[in-house]
């Protein structure tokens, strides 16, 4: 990419995509497109073709997705499913037929067997059934992997993916049915200032996840469009896992919280194990720089800041 290339994020709001736009500002780059959903609903096949015919942008990344936690996800598979495959489908579409130069597409660690071999190699995708609470979005997360892929063999176009670990970090959403990071830091900060003295955690807290700060999956977003354009995604990951029991008394620690953890053994843990092989980011050159306590720390204090504060304004 030249500094002055045009540059479509879509997504460019949320967590994944504001981080890439940060990592877009930092190197230099300032031509770049955006769209809140409100001034383009990318479910829209008609509007987003019209967008691309309209913007001509020359790279895309693919940040925009419908996401959310276990619960949201088993309860509204055919939402999740239904918009992610929209999604997908309208924007690479769109962006074949008005020529990008690159795209690239981010997948989810979901996708992967529930029963993968662990570290999950890339080779591993479509060799099992993925974890059933989220299904619906794995299947819509797998079809944009793959579609990278065959508009790669049949069109020639370069549209490539990847595949982050769990992310998390400053603009993370704290909406009801939210990832495990922002949900217990504002479940425990929650409890604190109420003064309640148990916090509840879905699940045994033995299913281990490997967390990633955001920044450090937007250097890598950088350094793939860039440098890789090859057939097949690829992994982005740190390289070792941790309990939700561990993450918990983690994020209890960077918000205080002195009462105790009840862990609810009825309601499901999701796939037991999940580490990504990210032995070929690593060739490139990338390593993640955010520790979890450092990353923890920052996005408790965008929250304070963000959430807490500004309703404590209104």
């Amino acid at each position: 990419m030249k500094k002055d290339s045009k540059i479509y994020v879509a997504g460019h709001s949320g967590l994944f995509g504001s981080a890439i736009m940060r990592a877009l500002e930092r190197n230099g780059f300032d031509n770049i497109l955006t769209r809140t959903h409100t001034e383009l609903d990318l479910t829209d096949g008609a509007a987003t073709k019209k967008f691309f015919e309209d913007e001509k942008p020359e790279y895309v990344f693919v940040a925009a997705a419908k996401v959310g936690g276990i619960d949201v996800n088993n309860a509204y598979m055919a939402d999740f499913a239904m918009e992610n495959l929209l999604i997908t489908c309208n924007v690479l579409k769109a962006a074949h037929e008005t020529g990008v130069k690159k795209l690239l597409y981010l997948g989810s660690s979901c996708i992967y067997p529930r029963e993968a071999a662990q570290p999950v190699k890339e080779e591993y995708l479509l060799t099992g059934l993925p974890e059933p609470t989220n299904e619906g979005y794995a299947i819509a997360k797998i079809a944009g992997v793959r579609l990278c892929d065959y508009y790669k063999r049949q069109y020639g176009d370069n549209f490539v993916s990847c595949i982050p670990a769990n992310v998390y970090g400053e603009n993370d959403s704290f909406d009801e049915g939210n990832h495990v990071i922002p949900a217990l830091l504002k479940r425990f900060h929650q409890a604190k200032t109420t003064g309640k003295n148990r916090v509840e955690i879905w699940g045994t807290g033995s299913a281990e996840r490997e967390f990633m700060h955001i920044d450090d999956a937007a250097d890598a977003c950088m350094l793939i469009m860039e440098h890789y354009d090859e057939i097949g995604t690829i992994n982005i990951g740190m390289g070792f896992t941790m309990s939700i029991r561990e993450l918990a008394e983690e994020i209890r620690k960077t918000v205080g919280y002195e009462g105790q953890i009840y862990y609810d053994t009825t309601k499901p843990d999701g796939m037991p194990r999940r580490l990504l092989d990210s032995q070929k980011i690593i060739a490139m050159g990338w390593s993640p720089k955010v520790t979890l306590s450092e990353g923890l720390k920052r996005e408790y204090e965008w929250y304070l800041k963000n959430i807490v504060q500004q309703k404590e304004d209104l």
